[in-house]
């Protein structure tokens, strides 16, 4: 059994790449059968969208089902994650290029944001899964922002369509619990940008 994250404190944190949830919620899963605890959070989209890929309610549930725990939706309850010393590592499994802009901008208002903003404040890891269709366009400097940004670290991740979204860029979501394990001992894993 593969229990490596016994007794850890993730802040599992999910944006609107709703295309991503079923992927993201197989490795939330993955991360408690390897002993962690996860701490739920869902962006206010992430929380209150309905899409074809599942509802708002139905994916809320499902997080809430998988963590043991209700799932965290707005500012106000995502505040004390670093006051009361919540979380030992954040990850955020999807994180889209406008979370990603709010978070190169320290800008914290949604749920998602507050969440890591209140994580950092202690200067803990926070590792970040981009899926977004214009992470190499308009997206890409906020994204390189973060990249030399401390306590910061990246899931690797890889154009998913370079003919039909040539500006996307999507983590390898397997790679997750090794991102984790790596941003642990303050280790980037490379290469950030698989082939």
């Amino acid at each position: 059994m593969d229990d490596r994250f016994r007794g850890l404190r993730i802040g599992y944190v999910m944006t609107g790449s709703f295309c991503t949830f079923e992927k993201s919620f197989e490795q939330a899963e993955r991360l408690r059968s390897m002993g962690a605890e996860l701490i739920p959070v869902m962006s206010e989209h992430a929380a209150g969208i309905s899409t074809r890929f599942g509802s708002a309610e139905e994916n809320v549930k499902r997080l809430s089902e998988i963590c043991g725990r209700e799932v965290i939706t707005d500012i106000a309850s995502a505040e004390p994650i670093g006051p009361k010393d919540m979380t030992d590592i954040m990850a955020v499994v999807p994180c889209t290029s406008n979370t990603a802009a709010k978070l190169s901008h320290s800008i914290t208002d949604t749920a998602a944001s507050m969440a890591v903003k209140s994580h950092l404040r202690s200067g803990k890891p926070v590792v970040l899964a981009i899926a977004s269709n214009d992470s190499l366009f308009a997206s890409a400097k906020n994204i390189g922002e973060l990249f030399n940004r401390k306590n910061y670290y990246f899931v690797p991740m890889r154009q998913d369509d370079i003919v039909r979204k040539p500006g996307s860029l999507v983590a390898e979501l397997s790679m997750v619990p090794e991102a984790i394990e790596a941003a642990l001992k303050g280790i980037q894993l490379r290469p950030m940008i698989c082939g």
